[in-house]
């Protein structure tokens, strides 16, 4: 069986962190996703749905997101049920996050966004952005064909694929 959800959306509002009796860090939050057509209208209508994130990521969620901000979650569906307070059955149906990717830049918002939660080490910028450190890997002569500026002239054949 396949259980799995890849969304990309804006939170409604800021993520919930609590703990359950154990100590167990527990966040929620609301997703807004585009759905990828219009209605009659020509307007553009969005699924609100309910996420669930657990540990320390749900601590980074909590710490780092706020109202407004992109994510990315991967995670499975899950549907649970509890009597409420008037003794009625009520189901719920929501993503248990496994992974929740920050999608913006630092700086796009008024709090620094962190490194995606769960992955200290990753840095949000884009790839090749300028700030990446320049001491990885080997260094390349000054005078390199690289840094001359000047096009690079590759024929076909000279492609691998």
């Amino acid at each position: 069986m396949i259980n799995r959800v890849v969304l990309v959306g804006r939170l409604t509002k800021d993520p919930e962190l609590r703990y359950t009796p154990n100590g167990v860090p527990v966040a929620t939050f609301t997703l807004a996703v585009n759905r990828p057509f219009s209605n009659q209208q020509g307007e553009r209508e969005a699924d609100f749905i309910l996420c669930v994130v657990w540990r320390k990521q749900a601590e980074n969620v909590a710490n780092f997101l706020k109202k407004g901000s992109l994510a990315g979650v991967d995670g499975r569906i899950q549907t649970r049920s509890y009597d409420n307070q008037e003794g009625r059955r009520v189901y719920v149906t929501e993503v248990v996050a496994e992974s929740v990717q920050f999608l913006e830049p630092r700086g796009a918002s008024n709090r620094q966004n962190p490194p995606s939660a769960g992955y200290p080490d990753f840095d949000a910028r884009p790839f090749g952005s300028d700030n990446q450190n320049q001491n990885q890997g080997p260094s390349r002569n000054e005078d390199s064909i690289f840094n001359s500026g000047q096009p690079i002239d590759i024929s076909d054949d000279d492609l691998p694929f």
